[in-house]
């Protein structure tokens, strides 16, 4: 696209359409649920205190405690086995806005110094996303931690631009006060759509790092390639809010993405104060950055020597 054409100017200036309505036309595919939750008794004194395949704990109208069976479909594709299965706790919290939002924490390291706080892409859920988690945070030493988004998998409600600010909200909220962890030990890591979240956040709370990962600048700037201002009816406006974030901040993005232009991951990097040397990977496109060699040696150093670096 070489520039708007007269009647896209006229559609957005005379009838501009509200950033709801450009969040659900480029971003919310939530795909046919990969897992289920299976209520449990309580166990009993001396009774193991893990199910076969993982726990997720909530609480009834009465307030009393449920466990929940995890169980995954033949969709979700998992490639472990049991002994990998039972390191993953899953649990329900709830939103602001009234959502229940489904959240899973992958035991992957003993003591890790971090935990990864993971919004994941468009188009899957926690059941799909379960066995990258176990072999990502095994490899990049760190605990994972991830929710799925109102209307995907075990969450409630329907998905909008507020109600995943919301959820990424009740996660954060929700792995501080059940697992203890101090936001300098939280890594933010978004995934194409699921950096939206991640940017907000990072732009309001302190964290030890973000990463964003095949990222968008804003909705209107997916839709039309040459949008040079954020729009009062823009959606999704990471580029107006990475400059608040005072974390490390480390981008990555494919050279050949067809989906979000890789024009997008350098936009932010301008933007973005406190970003990082990047990773800009060669001939990689919107779903593939995971299988080069240089995704995982980046985030390994990134973690491991200029994270603990800036620590000492």
């Amino acid at each position: 696209m070489n520039g708007l054409s007269v009647s896209e100017l006229c559609c957005l200036f005379c009838c501009p359409p509200c950033p709801g309505r450009i969040a659900a036309k480029l971003a919310f595919l939530p795909p046919e649920a990969t897992y289920s939750l299976v209520p449990e008794p309580e166990p009993g004194p001396g009774t193991a205190g893990a199910s076969s395949l993982g726990t997720l704990r909530s609480s009834s109208a009465g307030g009393t405690p449920k466990r929940w069976k995890l169980h995954l479909t033949e969709r979700a594709d998992f490639q472990y086995g049991q002994r990998e299965l039972d390191t993953i706790e899953v649990f329900l919290t709830k939103s602001v806005r009234g959502n229940r939002v489904a959240c899973m924490y992958v035991r992957c390291v003993p003591a890790a110094r971090y935990t990864v706080l993971f919004s994941h892409g468009n188009a899957v859920d926690l059941g799909q996303m379960s066995s990258f988690y176990l072999g990502l945070g095994t490899r990049i030493g760190c605990n994972i931690f991830s929710y799925d988004y109102s209307g995907y998998g075990a969450s409630s409600g329907k998905p909008s631009e507020k109600n995943l600010y919301a959820d990424v909200d009740a996660a954060w909220q929700a792995l501080r006060a059940r697992y203890g962890i101090s936001p300098d030990s939280i890594i933010l890591y978004g995934q194409s759509i699921g950096t939206v979240p991640t940017v907000d956040l990072a732009s309001r709370y302190e964290c030890a790092a973000v990463v964003l990962h095949s990222p968008l600048t804003s909705g209107m700037r997916v839709a039309f390639p040459d949008t040079k201002k954020t729009y009062c009816f823009d959606a999704f406006p990471n580029i107006e809010k990475v400059s608040k974030i005072t974390s490390p901040v480390l981008i990555i993005h494919g050279t050949e993405d067809e989906v979000i232009d890789f024009s997008h991951g350098l936009a932010l990097y301008e933007r973005c104060p406190k970003a990082v040397e990047p990773l800009w990977v060669e001939g990689a496109g919107h779903n593939d950055i995971e299988l080069y060699s240089q995704y995982l040696e980046r985030l390994r150093h990134f973690i491991s020597q200029e994270l603990a670096s800036q620590r000492s």
